[in-house]
């Protein structure tokens, strides 16, 4: 029995990977379908349920709001729970909620449906980022590729299948049916948690960096959260605005979603070159940069002429936000340990949603409060500069966890 030992031990870790590997496909195509499989639907909702465009407006903040705030829990759950069994508990806290969604009799439990549903998302958000870095340390680049590619794909399918869903059956079921990849998702999880210890993912010795890492401290992870914030704002300030920007020039409703259909595959191209690009080179800042100035490029066009070269301005833009595949990441780069990465990652993502939120709100304030878009788009095309700042931080190759206080030394006994 004793030869068969090490034999047995490769086959059951490819097994293992087999099961995390695909989980980890299955959890990325399920992070962003609660949310742009509803949106569309918003007002043939509110038409059965009876909100109107205040309620509106609130479902469409949830998101980045339920990201940040649930993305500072996730750390906290995954250190008692581990990475794998809170997975699995956030995608079926997010498939059980879309279907309470999908069956909800009043706008009260729609939304609180919708809170419970984003919650769930934003926790598997934080956890996918470390998952990467424990189950496939030596192929981070290709995994963060595979899984932001399949994300995207979920991103872009979900508002082409909404509303002929919704037409074809109703709404509740357009808008339950991604409870079922959901489901299987957090499945898959729970199989591989219940073949792993608890701890399987935890530090040699208690007293290891990661033990007494204060992410606060460092400008590496602070870096992260201004570049992700900006690029964030942008991208929900883009995705929300930029078809009014369309129509109020004169353009169509479909000239709108075609240019937000073709912003977004954008991201399926960055999610292919650019974490390839963040393992490579040893200070992607000139990736930054280069983005960045795309990105105003992006906006200046838009508000020179927005109908002019549509589809080169869409393009510039789907470029510009690149670097959000940048820091999902440098996060996993700029950490040593599965457990630094999950508290980067929630650090991070708490705090960069909860500073996007602010974007579609505060755009429409001041498209309001000026008559046109051109301060709203000026407004954006600022929100280069601090991303440009927070990635040089970002970008330089030190580890967040030499921020953390050097151990205290052992007392010896005086002779």
């Amino acid at each position: 029995m004793a030869t068969l030992t090490p034999s047995r031990a490769p086959a059951r870790r490819g097994h293992q990977l087999a099961w995390a590997g695909l989980a980890v496909a299955l959890t990325a195509l399920n992070l962003r379908t609660a949310v742009t499989g509803f949106t569309p639907l918003l007002e043939t909702i509110g038409a059965d349920l009876g909100y109107g465009v205040t309620v509106a407006g609130l479902l469409g903040t949830v998101p980045a709001v339920s990201f940040g705030a649930f993305g500072f829990l996730a750390p906290l759950v995954t250190r008692r729970f581990g990475l794998e069994r809170t997975a699995a508990v956030a995608l079926g806290l997010t498939a059980l909620s879309l279907v309470l969604r999908a069956l909800s009799p009043t706008t009260t439990a729609l939304v609180a449906s919708t809170v419970v549903a984003l919650a769930g998302i934003g926790a598997a958000n934080v956890v996918i980022v470390p998952l990467v870095k424990a189950w496939f340390p030596d192929r981070i680049a290709l995994w963060t590729s595979l899984y932001l590619i399949l994300m995207q794909t979920g991103q872009f399918v979900a508002p082409l299948l909404a509303v002929p869903v919704a037409d074809a059956t109703t709404w509740r079921v357009s808008v339950g049916v991604w409870a079922l990849p959901a489901a299987v998702a957090a499945a898959v999880w729970l199989v591989l948690a219940a073949r792993l210890r608890a701890d399987h993912h935890a530090p040699a010795t208690p007293t290891a960096a990661v033990a007494r890492l204060r992410v606060g401290r460092s400008s590496t992870a602070w870096g992260l959260v201004v570049l992700f914030a900006a690029i964030s704002l942008s991208n929900y300030g883009i995705i929300t605005w930029v078809p009014a920007v369309l129509t109020d020039a004169g353009g169509s409703t479909a000239l709108g979603g075609t240019m937000v259909a073709l912003y977004s595959a954008w991201g399926m191209a960055a999610a292919l070159v650019v974490p390839h690009l963040a393992t490579r080179l040893r200070n992607p800042f000139v990736v930054v940069v280069v983005c960045a100035v795309v990105l105003v490029a992006g906006y200046v066009g838009l508000l020179v002429s927005p109908l002019g070269r549509t589809v080169l301005w869409m393009c510039a833009l789907g470029i510009g936000v690149s670097t959000f595949p940048l820091c999902m990441t440098l996060i996993n780069r700029r950490t040593r340990t599965p457990q630094s990465a999950s508290a980067v990652s929630g650090f991070v993502q708490g705090i960069g949603y909860g500073l996007a939120c602010l974007g579609p709100i505060g755009l429409g304030l001041l498209r309001e409060a000026t008559g046109s878009w051109t301060v709203p788009l000026l407004a954006l095309a600022a929100t280069a500069v601090p991303g440009v700042i927070g990635g040089w931080f970002a970008c330089r190759p030190r580890f967040v966890e030499d921020a953390a206080p050097p151990a205290p030394e052992p007392r010896t006994a005086t002779p």
